[in-house]
């Protein structure tokens, strides 16, 4: 048996040695005694009387009280007291009031201590996880270091002291072997609180951490003179970072290498050799591309900014080493400027563009009657469509050498003709599969896509306003380890996901789903809950 009232500084040395020992704070603790003096408490006055312990935190007195509501009726005696009954305690009780009825010290009886003790253990280990998190949530983009605790299915769950990290086996490098008790430095990128404690995760294989390992290493970007604006790796063999400087005195690219490289050997060394190139960073995007395709050579660059892709050019000996070791240089360079890199060597690109010629100049003579040198000269002077002809400026065409006002009225007239033709045989074959009217009122829709519409059994407003955007433009997945192409109704009209999402947001405007002004919510979760 233990008394309560035994030992009073017994309590609160009790209390400083496990706020010490768990690292929180010693109010918890006592608060958590609290709850478990009243716990036992009960059982021995009854579980319905609200009992009520008090730990004074500098004398370690211990108070009683069971608390009684003032009533005008009693209905639990346990709880309730008349407001005469009231009044005897204190004179001024009025109905509603809580009066504390103090009680007297009692024994523990083993099971009431060992109920106590479970209550004290309970709160404090919650309150140790809540401070695991609070202090290792503001901690998510750090590098920390730790000691390897134990390897768990390949698995490894670092010691941080003041918390335990998973480094998960995928974000290990490759060939990477830890044993119990190696010191290890990781990157916290994320931080959950989960039943059983907060759970730390850790990597090195994130590009981020490598930003971190440069950012110890070098003082000009711990100091911010130097920034890195974009990383990519390929884990334990070979990364790309670009940096560049706010001070022009300081070379950005050299404040990384550092003195005979000894600044980013030393990160090579902690990511076990993963080669590093370092990249000077530019705002004009093709000199970035040009500059992030190192080591090999670029002759010229095309850039389609609407769909964020780059046309290189390179000499056909270095188109190995622009594309690199299974395309590693070509990948990287594309994870690090965000744009998507086709590559080509120069004989290549001479092909495609006399293929690219011939064809136009075909389309050219067919489409408007024209002999071979007249669809030549039209596709010379950048022309790439007959809707550019009907519909371009009559001088500019009458500017090209060789033609006259006349000349160009006869031509714009042909194209205009043509188009009319085509318009009314698209017309044909969508009444044929049987799309409806009204589906060509919807903004963005062309009578091409119509077709393409019927042929894909897309045949009112509502069927459209029903799709998703990977209806229209396709999608692909994972499949047996390979990656497989869905083709979506659309495909081939070179649609942007932005431009197939509006083309369906009109359709359910136009089907009177939503309001004009209302705002997608989510394109394709939306179209899939209502297809």
């Amino acid at each position: 048996m233990v008394a309560v009232s035994a030992n009073r500084l017994e309590l609160l040395q009790i209390a400083d040695a496990v706020a010490r020992e768990k690292s929180i704070d010693r109010s918890i603790v006592i608060a958590a005694m609290e709850d478990a003096i009243a716990k036992a408490a009960r059982s021995r006055y009854g579980q319905e009387t609200d009992i009520h312990a008090d730990i004074n935190a500098k004398t370690g007195e211990l108070r009683l009280a069971r608390h009684l509501l003032v009533v005008d009726e009693v209905e639990n005696t346990a709880t309730e007291i008349t407001l005469d009954g009231a009044r005897r305690h204190n004179p001024a009780a009025q109905v509603g009031d809580t009066i504390a009825d103090t009680l007297p010290p009692f024994d523990f009886g083993r099971i009431a201590a060992q109920s106590a003790k479970q209550v004290i253990v309970q709160k404090v280990r919650e309150a140790e996880r809540d401070r695991q998190y609070d202090e290792y949530k503001d901690r998510i983009g750090d590098v920390v270091n730790g000691l390897v605790k134990r390897v768990e299915y390949g698995n490894v769950v670092v010691d941080l002291g003041r918390g335990e990290g998973i480094l998960r086996r995928d974000e290990l490098l490759p060939r990477e072997t830890v044993k119990t008790g190696d010191r290890i430095r990781a990157y916290v990128y994320d931080v959950r609180r989960e039943p059983r404690g907060p759970q730390i995760f850790l990597s090195r294989t994130h590009p981020q951490f490598m930003a971190k390992l440069f950012a110890q290493e070098v003082p000009e970007i711990y100091d911010g003179i130097v920034e890195i604006k974009a990383v990519a790796r390929d884990p334990g063999s070979r990364a790309k970072i670009a940096v560049i400087s706010r001070d022009q005195s300081v070379d950005p690219v050299g404040a990384c290498v550092g003195m005979r490289g000894s600044r980013v050997q030393a990160v090579v060394n902690e990511l076990q050799g993963e080669k590093i190139d370092i990249i000077p960073w530019n705002p004009d995007i093709a000199t970035f591309i040009v500059n992030a395709l190192a080591p090999a050579e670029v002759v010229k660059v095309v850039l389609d900014e609407d769909r964020e892709r780059i046309e290189v050019v390179v000499p056909d000996a270095q188109l190995s080493l622009a594309i690199g070791r299974r395309g590693q240089n070509v990948r990287l360079a594309t994870q690090l400027t965000g744009w998507d890199i086709d590559i080509m060597t120069e004989q290549e690109e001479s092909e495609r563009r006399q293929k690219e010629f011939a064809e136009r100049t075909k389309m050219f003579a067919e489409a408007l009657d024209l002999d071979e040198m007249m669809g030549q000269l039209l596709t010379s002077e950048g022309f790439t469509s007959v809707e550019e002809i009907a519909y371009v400026q009559l001088q500019e065409l009458a500017s090209i050498e060789g033609f006259d006002e006349d000349t160009a009225a006869e031509l714009q007239a042909r194209a205009l003709k043509h188009l009319a033709e085509v318009e009314e045989a698209l017309d044909a074959r969508r009444i044929e599969l049987g799309v409806d009217d009204d589906l060509k009122s919807v903004p963005g829709v062309t009578s091409k896509m119509l077709v393409a519409f019927g042929e894909n059994d897309i045949k009112s407003v509502e069927d459209l306003a029903g799709c998703a955007t990977d209806d229209l433009i396709g999608w692909t997945e994972r499949k047996d380890g390979e990656t497989v192409r869905h083709a979506g109704a659309l495909d081939g009209f070179e649609l942007s996901r932005e431009d197939a999402e509006a083309l369906v947001m009109q359709a359910r405007v136009a089907a009177g789903w939503i309001e004009a002004d209302e705002p997608a919510v989510d394109g394709d979760d939306a179209a899939a809950g209502e297809a």
